[in-house]
């Protein structure tokens, strides 16, 4: 039988281990290595019918928007870098709007050089990142809210907690009983009521089987196995079929409503995942990697309905309270959409980005819409995306298969050389259990860790990544133990880490590279 392709249609949508504790001393710092790349002049390879898209609806030449794509590449890279290395000092990062300068908030004027170093602006703020997320997950708590308050999200470029509400009456009470610190909250007057792009109608692809008829739903990435999409695209064990009635696959995966609006649909031996988003003007737009672009960023969405569109990437972690209850971790933008756009894929560039949630307003007016970001759904399934490049982008192994290091010696030294943050600290007894980033801490995206653990000679010292929880306490994800190198591998969702290096015996100097990608 003849294999069907899997493309990125973007077509419509849906119906409806233990806590340890440690004495934490500060650390010294680390230095970034990262130089910013001047803007690129050329088209970059990017898709001509991409690039006509932000020409409409951002007003830039091929020139202008490959060079913001670029930029917003590296942007991407070097947040998540900076994000780590500054640890508990970290309170966020954005592309200007001129999209070119890259902007980190630290809570420490003593890491400002760091940040210049890594080739951005720092600029000085008050509340850290990890703080303000702490702050929004406090509103996430609250179990009754008036319907006029429609979501909040953490707004790195102002510094505080921005609760979105008809009114702003009803921002200002939903705060206050959440009994958040003052002056954190800000509330923004939308008078728009976001809600799934749900559309329900016959004859389009692809379908899922509902009580009383079929739904339309959307392919959002192809992956290894299947493809990505909204997690409102049908529950679990949900059967699939094509647009010609040809069975299809099976929704495996699916989360919605709750901390995520993700799904994963396993495809039979007649569909091949292609890499690549039809922006439903008959071209096919590639997709070469899953590099997340930071606030401030250029990014499209092809939907069924209106086609592709583009805008501005302006929030990240948000909560939108839908009909059906509310969704954590959406993605915020000024993208307009409509029913029947839900599921859809999201681009910067060729880089994938996430798929169409939901949101207000439409294409004729303008609006609101917000995607899962896409990381967060290979992170949760262990699922690797199908690429352009021919080599698929791979999650890591999970923490219990953790790589163990290589032998000591110049040889093992080099081995964490390739490690773009490197810190060195002292071990003065054994027993003792240091933590870094400096003593602290660190908000990571969704992705993939990698570290390096370069022991003294004679000394036997272990390895551990942890997340906290949603009672801010660690558990460990992924460990390394054994050889005087220590690597570890851990691919998570985003949240707030910290590596923990313990000493089992011996002491001295230790040197810990580690990163986020």
């Amino acid at each position: 039988m003849q294999r069907r392709p899997i493309v990125v249609t973007a077509v419509a949508v849906a119906a409806t281990a233990a806590a340890v504790a440690f004495t934490l001393p500060s650390l010294a710092g680390t230095e970034a290595t990262s130089e910013a790349p001047a803007a690129s002049k050329s088209d970059g390879g990017l898709s001509p019918d991409l690039l006509a898209a932000m020409k409409r609806d951002l007003g830039w030449d091929s020139e202008q928007a490959a060079a913001r794509l670029a930029r917003a590449e590296w942007a991407g890279g070097v947040s998540a870098t900076l994000a780590a290395q500054t640890g508990a000092d970290f309170g966020g990062a954005w592309l200007a709007e001129d999209g070119n300068t890259l902007k980190v908030a630290v809570t420490d004027s003593s890491v400002s050089d760091v940040v210049k170093k890594a080739g951005a602006v720092p600029v000085l703020v008050k509340r850290s990142e990890a703080w303000l997320d702490g702050v929004k997950s406090t509103l996430d708590e609250v179990k009754k809210a008036s319907e006029d308050v429609t979501g909040w999200y953490v707004d790195v470029a102002t510094n505080k907690v921005v609760v979105v509400a008809t009114s702003k009456s009803a921002g200002q009470a939903f705060a206050e009983a959440a009994d958040v610190p003052a002056g954190s909250v800000t509330v923004k007057v939308n008078k728009a009521q976001p809600k799934p792009l749900v559309d329900i109608r016959g004859a389009d692809p692809y379908f899922i089987n509902l009580d009383g008829g079929q739904a339309r739903c959307s392919i959002g990435f192809s992956v290894e196995g299947g493809f990505v999409t909204a997690g409102h695209c049908g529950a679990e064990g949900t059967e699939t079929t094509d647009p010609d009635g040809v069975e299809q696959g099976t929704v495996e995966f699916s989360v919605f409503p709750g901390d995520a609006d993700m799904g994963f649909v396993a495809t039979n031996d007649n569909f091949t995942p292609r890499a690549v988003v039809n922006d439903f003007n008959n071209n096919e737009l590639p997709v070469a990697g899953n590099t997340e672009a930071p606030v401030g960023a250029a990014v499209c969405r092809s939907g069924s309905t209106t086609g592709t569109f583009c805008g501005t990437i302006l929030a990240k972690n948000q909560t939108v309270r839908y009909p059906e209850g509310a969704v954590t971790g959406l993605t915020r933008t000024d993208v307009c959409a409509e029913g029947g756009d839900s599921g859809g894929p999201w681009l910067s560039g060729d880089q994938a980005q996430g798929v169409t949630s939901g949101g207000s307003g439409d294409c004729t007016v303008g609006g609101e819409t917000f995607f899962q970001p896409v990381n967060e759904i290979l992170a949760a399934q262990n699922l690797t995306l199908v690429t352009t490049e021919g080599d698929a982008e791979e999650t890591a192994p999970p923490a219990e298969e953790g790589a163990e290091g290589a032998e000591g010696g110049d040889e093992a030294a080099a081995a964490c050389d390739s490690f773009p943050i490197q810190g060195e600290a002292a071990i003065k007894k054994a027993g003792q259990a240091v933590a870094q980033p400096n003593g602290g801490s660190f908000r990571a995206r969704a992705g993939t860790h990698t570290a390096c653990l370069q022991v003294p000679d004679g000394a036997d010292f272990d390895l551990a990544l942890q997340k906290a929880n949603n009672r801010g306490t660690f558990r460990t994800v992924a460990e390394a133990t054994g050889d005087q190198v220590k690597e570890l591998s851990f691919t998570g969702r985003a949240g707030t880490y910290r590596y923990v290096i313990v000493s089992n015996s011996g002491t001295g100097t230790y040197s810990l590279g580690f990163n986020v990608a």
